[in-house]
C-alpha cells in the first residue's frame, strides 16, 4: 500500500493523537511512533483520511485506528500479531513500558495506588470516555525507532518539506504547538507532561509568547528516581518538560526513573 499526499497532509494538519482533549492528564511525546514499516504508515493515513475527514484537530480511539493498522510482513512481529490491536490490546498483547510508566505516573501524582498497568493499558488507557489520559505527539508522522529519516524518498505533490527532518520539523512546528497550547488554554487539563522532547529554550520560548508571564522553574535530577525537568503553572494547569522518556534505554535500569515518584514530586512542587 503506497503514502499518498492527500492523506499524508490531511494526517499532517489534522491527527494529534489519542484519548480526549478534555483527559485530565495530557502526554505529549516528541512524535508519533510506528514509522519503521511503509504499510504501516499508509494504513494510518489511510484510515484517518476516512474516518476522520473533518478538517479539524483530531484526538483518535487508539483501539479503533490500531484495529486498521497491519503489522508488516517485515516486521518481526508479524509472526504473532496481524495487527498493532493485537500487539496492544489483543489477548496475547505485549506491555508497553512507556505507557506504564505513563500511567505510574499519573497515579503518583493524585497519590493513589497504581493499578495493574498491563490490565489498565489493555481496557482503559487513554479511552477517550474515561477522560482521562491524552496522548499527544507534536510532531505527527509515525517516527523510526532509529530515528532514520524514511520520508525523503517520497516525490508527492506538496511535499517538498519532507526531504529533511529538519524542513519537516520547521514547517510544522508553529501550527502544531499553537494548536496544541491553545487547546491548553480551552480545555485546562489538570497536567501536561512533555517527555522525550529536544529543544527546551524553543518550547519554552512558544509557551511564554502564547500565555505570557509564564515562569518556569528547574527540578533537578535524582538517579534512578527523578528525571531532570522543568515546570510551570500555567492558569492552574501543571506542565512539565523534560527530555526524558519514560521508558528504559536498551532495556539497562540505569537508566530509567520511578516515574511514579516523579508524580508524586511533582505534585508536591510549589509551582
Amino acid at each position: 500500500m503506497q503514502i499518498e499526499a492527500p492523506q499524508l497532509l490531511h494526517w499532517l494538519h489534522h491527527f494529534y493523537g489519542y484519548g480526549s482533549w478534555q483527559a485530565r492528564f495530557w502526554f505529549i511525546g516528541n512524535e508519533e511512533p510506528g514509522g519503521d514499516i511503509p504499510e504501516e504508515v499508509a494504513d494510518k493515513f489511510n484510515y484517518f483520511s476516512t474516518h476522520h475527514a473533518e478538517a479539524k484537530p483530531t484526538l483518535c480511539n487508539i483501539r479503533e485506528l490500531y484495529q486498521y493498522v497491519s503489522v508488516g510482513t517485515e516486521d518481526p512481529k508479524a509472526e504473532k500479531f496481524t495487527t498493532r490491536y493485537d500487539y496492544r490490546f489483543g489477548t496475547t498483547a505485549i506491555p508497553s513500558t512507556v505507557w506504564k510508566n505513563l500511567t505510574a505516573f499519573e497515579y503518583g501524582y493524585d497519590n493513589q495506588p497504581v493499578p495493574d498497568l498491563f490490565h489498565y493499558q489493555k481496557e482503559k488507557f487513554a479511552q477517550a470516555g474515561l477522560k482521562r489520559e491524552a496522548i499527544i505527539p507534536l510532531y505527527p508522522l509515525p517516527g523510526s525507532h532509529t530515528h532514520s529519516w524514511h520520508y525523503n524518498w517520497l516525490n508527492l505533490t506538496g511535499c517538498d518539506f519532507l526531504k529533511s527532518r529538519q524542513r519537516y520539523e520547521e514547517h510544522i512546528y508553529p501550527q502544531r504547538i499553537h494548536t496544541i497550547l491553545s487547546n491548553l488554554r480551552e480545555h485546562k487539563p489538570a497536567v501536561v507532561l512533555m517527555f522525550g522532547m529536544k529543544n527546551i529554550s524553543g518550547l519554552k520560548k512558544s509557551i511564554q509568547e502564547f500565555f505570557g508571564t509564564v515562569q518556569f522553574s528547574t527540578g533537578k535530577g535524582i538517579k534512578l528516581q527523578i528525571p531532570q525537568h522543568h515546570h510551570a503553572d500555567i492558569n492552574g494547569t501543571k506542565l512539565i518538560i523534560t527530555t526524558q522518556i519514560p521508558a528504559l534505554r536498551h532495556g539497562r535500569i540505569e537508566t530509567g526513573f520511578d516515574w511514579e515518584e516523579f508524580g508524586r514530586r511533582v505534585r508536591a512542587s510549589p509551582h
